[in-house]
């Protein structure tokens, strides 16, 4: 009887350890998965390419930070101007839109951009938004102070942080065309931006401007990295590891293991495409969600190669 207890009584115990080793490579497996993700774990990004005109994307980011009455901060520092005041034009389509709880937020000194009474506005904010200039003063300004904490803080309680052209740009962990002395240099004097979409480098004013074979360099030199040119008009509304396409141009999407089947190193998004960040897979909108076509796996050639 005794040999049997225990014969019971050990097949008992492997059953438990079998149950948590289960679930421990269970946890093991899900928690890399977690730690990949691209995007922000709540609330939502809205990036656009610089020239924003249509008034479905103020529209889309002030549904995002609650309505027209919810606490919106405007931060136009990458204009370069020594001061701006609540009349600021970055903020006249939001004005336009029927935001009415709207606050400028502004200074070139880091010291004050750390302290409680400058970063207060944020506290309570459910959207902000920064203007276009250069990428970089925002990257002087803010990076690693008190705002830019502020800032993660607005995405955890589930607001939108957004931005045109340079405010665009800054969100990304690379700093793209980053250098003090022109924009025209892609991987510059400044590299860090904000951060807010990991691995990513962010490009705009993209077929405008004509732009659309500069992020070949960065990806080239990065290829961990994933390029996203945005066009003038045109924004990325990211949720988590998936983003989609709203206004009126075009995406473009730069993956050192993706190409055309051609053999085009980047390709386009329209309105109403999504993209999956995680699985770096872009889907088409009609006539039904479906993988983009044309686009396959594949490391790009080595330059000059053909």
């Amino acid at each position: 009887m005794q040999t049997r207890s225990l014969a019971t009584g050990l097949a008992a115990l492997a059953r438990r350890a079998s149950v948590c080793l289960v679930l421990a490579v269970l946890a093991f497996a899900v928690v890399p998965g977690a730690s990949q993700q691209i995007g922000p774990a709540n609330g939502a990004l809205v990036l656009v390419g610089g020239n924003l005109q249509d008034p479905a994307i103020v529209e889309r980011f002030l549904d995002l930070a609650g309505g027209r009455d919810a606490p919106v901060v405007l931060i136009p520092t990458a204009g370069g101007a020594e001061a701006y005041d609540e009349t600021w034009r970055g903020g006249d389509a939001f004005r336009a839109a029927g935001a009415t709880r709207l606050t400028v937020l502004h200074t070139t000194d880091r010291d004050t951009a750390n302290t409680e009474a400058f970063v207060e506005p944020l506290l309570g904010a459910r959207g902000v938004w920064f203007g276009g200039g250069r990428q970089w003063r925002l990257a002087d300004a803010y990076l690693h102070t008190r705002v830019h904490e502020a800032l993660q803080g607005v995405l955890d309680r589930g607001g939108v942080v957004g931005g045109s052209s340079a405010g665009a740009t800054i969100l990304g962990s690379y700093l793209v065309r980053g250098d003090t002395r022109t924009n025209t240099i892609m991987m510059g004097d400044h590299e860090e931006g904000f951060g807010f979409l990991r691995d990513v480098g962010i490009d705009q004013h993209l077929l405008r401007r004509n732009r659309q074979f500069d992020l070949l360099e960065v990806i080239r030199a990065r290829p961990d990295l994933l390029g996203i040119g945005i066009d003038e008009d045109t924004a990325i509304v990211v949720h988590g590891d998936s983003f989609e396409v709203i206004g009126r141009g075009y995406v473009a999407i730069y993956d050192h293991e993706r190409r055309l089947d051609s053999g085009g190193l980047f390709y386009f998004l329209a309105p109403g495409d999504t993209y999956d960040l995680a699985a770096r897979e872009a889907f088409g909108s009609q006539p039904a969600r479906r993988p983009l076509q044309r686009v396959v796996a594949g490391p790009w050639p080595a330059a000059g190669a053909r």
